[in-house]
Order: C-alpha cells, then sequence, then structure tokens
C-alpha cells in the first residue's frame, strides 16, 4: 500500500506499483467507444500510462492536456489516460478540448485497478484511482514509475518523458 495524501491528509492506495524492469501486467478497460480495449492491443508501442482519479478536476484535465501536447512529439509512443470515469464523459472533454493525440479508457467496468492496485482505499476520493505515472517499453517493460505523493500535485512530466529517451 502506498501511503500518499489527499489536500495533505493521510491516503492509502490498495497497494504497490509495479517495480522498474518488471513486465506489466495486461488489462482491460474500456474506450470511449465502449469497447474493451487491453494493453496487448498496443504490441510493439511505447506506452504511457497517466492515471487519475477523474477528468472532472483541475489537475487531472492538466495532465491529460499536458501529456495530449507532448504525446504529439513523441514517436512509437501511446498515451492512454485512465480513470474510473465513465468512457461518455471523458470522450465529452477530449472533444471539447480538441485534444486528439492521448487515448481515454475506463474502468468503470475492466480489471485495470484488481492488476494496478492504485484505487484509492479511504479520502473523500475512495474507490478512484490515485495519480499515477507509469511507462513501458515496446515489450511492456516497465522504464518508470510515479506514485504522485499529493492527490493534488500535478505528476512531474519531465521525468516521465525522459524515461522514454
Amino acid at each position: 500500500m502506498a501511503k500518499i495524501t489527499f489536500h495533505n491528509e493521510p491516503a492509502t492506495t490498495a497497494g504497490e506499483l509495479p517495480k522498474v524492469g518488471s513486465i506489466a501486467a495486461n488489462f482491460v478497460a474500456v474506450g470511449k467507444d465502449l469497447k474493451e480495449k487491453s494493453l496487448s492491443d498496443y504490441q510493439g508501442q511505447r506506452i504511457v500510462l497517466n492515471i487519475f482519479p477523474s477528468v472532472d478536476t483541475g489537475v487531472c484535465a492538466a495532465s491529460v492536456r499536458r501529456f495530449n501536447e507532448e504525446a504529439g512529439k513523441l514517436s512509437n509512443t501511446k498515451v492512454l489516460c485512465i480513470s474510473k470515469d465513465l468512457p461518455f464523459a471523458m470522450a465529452r472533454f477530449c472533444g471539447a478540448e480538441g485534444l486528439t493525440n492521448v487515448e481515454v479508457l475506463s474502468d468503470f467496468r475492466g480489471d485495470f485497478s484488481k492488476k494496478y492496485p492504485v484505487e484509492l482505499l479511504d479520502t473523500p476520493l475512495k474507490g478512484l484511482l490515485s495519480r499515477v505515472v507509469i511507462v513501458l517499453d515496446e515489450e511492456y517493460r516497465v522504464i518508470y514509475t510515479e506514485q504522485v505523493e499529493e492527490i493534488t500535485d500535478e505528476p512531474d512530466y519531465k521525468a516521465a518523458l525522459e524515461a522514454l529517451k
């Protein structure tokens, strides 16, 4: 379990992030078209998993915008933005913002939070995903992880993107 904070109050996640050097677990999540997607659908590509509580919060929305901007500069890399938001909400947000370089996935009926135990166990956000970035190489090897210590802070974009170089 990771010990983090939400508005400087203690928060706990369901487990730990995968270790750098390990092979990432396959998962199922739901795309904006309501079709199930899995990690294996992105075979041969580098992957950035941008995981967050809800796109309807300022910091989460900022992370999707920033990764969308950066994704346009990355070759052979897919940025997957994952939350428990309904696919409709994430599609509406990306459409309204004109975000086309990221892919949104929902864990509302998938197994993502079982394979990646980043779900919050307490706080008013209990049941949502914590703020995490995981970067994978083309063989699904974990090359970078960040469990953001304070949920209301943005991730370290620079460090995540450096891992791809």
